[in-house]
């Protein structure tokens, strides 16, 4: 069964993160604390945002599901149980090249409806064969 309005958003965060472990980078992402439900320490929290260090070493116990992200990580050396909700999450990129993806909040909104082409249009594709 499908589901049209599913968020593509956690699927592209659990592939970023994969390909940036598998090319050694550090992932962190980049979380909108003004959702609610969102559990992270508030003194390390600027400008209604925090960055995250989501690498292997350093969260604990990682989940990336479709509903949110959590771990634990230790901030100033006291551990803490990190929760945030997927639609909190403004990005990924890895710190050593900053290559990543930023979200907007209307990501979440269906895609545009499919647009079909014009007999016109196929006309003028061009048309390839092969020739041996």
């Amino acid at each position: 069964m499908s589901n049209k309005n599913r968020s593509k958003r956690p699927y592209l965060i659990r592939a970023m993160h994969e390909w940036m472990a598998d090319s050694g980078h550090t992932p962190h992402i980049v979380v909108d604390t003004s959702f609610d439900g969102v559990a992270v320490p508030l003194e390390h929290i600027k400008d209604g945002k925090i960055i995250l260090n989501i690498s292997e070493s350093a969260a604990h116990n990682l989940k990336l599901t479709n509903d949110a992200v959590s771990f634990r990580a230790r901030f100033g050396g006291v551990p803490f149980d990190v929760w945030a909700p997927i639609r909190s999450v403004l990005g990924i990129y890895a710190r050593e090249t900053g290559q990543g993806m930023i979200f907007s909040h209307d990501s979440e909104q269906p895609e545009p409806p499919e647009v079909r082409e014009s007999v016109e249009d196929r006309r003028a594709r061009p048309h390839l064969k092969i020739v041996k």
